[in-house]
């Protein structure tokens, strides 16, 4: 298995793997259409968004991924720096599945994240995702709520 950074020349794979993923975690079919304001930010947001996307390849065939969005805040005394991360877009193919390849994909973009002196990795888990997860260090928080603005599922 290959294990990478993604590049502007891999964005019809991503695109491709987007999709399934969407497809997967919202229990669609396989020939449902996503709108072009989805499909064009999304390609937006790989090709010039603050993000690195990893991919897992197995004799050049996508197997898997995983992105991670960076951003600042305003400073807090428990984040000095005001950088935050947050993950997304982690996906295996289904024949792929169990095999450790999240987990080295997710610790690629945590490994990053300390390099860049992020001091808060957030994600939203799945319930089938969250031993991963938590296997890795990551804790349900108490530190803040949330509020979802958008009705849309996807």
């Amino acid at each position: 298995m290959e294990y990478r950074k993604a590049s502007a020349d891999d964005i019809e794979l991503l695109m491709e793997l987007r999709a399934d993923m969407l497809r997967t975690v919202n229990d669609l079919s396989g020939e449902y259409e996503f709108s072009a304001e989805l499909i064009n930010n999304s390609r937006e947001y790989f090709l010039k968004g603050d993000q690195t996307t990893v991919l897992a390849l197995d004799d050049g065939k996508a197997a898997g991924c995983a992105s991670i969005s960076y951003f600042h805040v305003m400073p807090t005394f428990a984040h000095a720096a005001g950088k935050r991360a947050h993950i997304m877009n982690v996906y295996t193919r289904a024949g792929y599945r169990r095999r450790g390849i999240a987990k080295k994909l997710v610790t690629m973009l945590i490994d990053e994240a300390k390099e860049k002196g992020v001091s808060e990795i957030a994600l939203d888990a799945t319930i089938s995702g969250r031993p991963l997860y938590e296997a890795l260090g990551f804790r349900a928080s108490d530190e803040y709520m949330a509020m979802n603005i958008n009705s849309e599922r996807i």
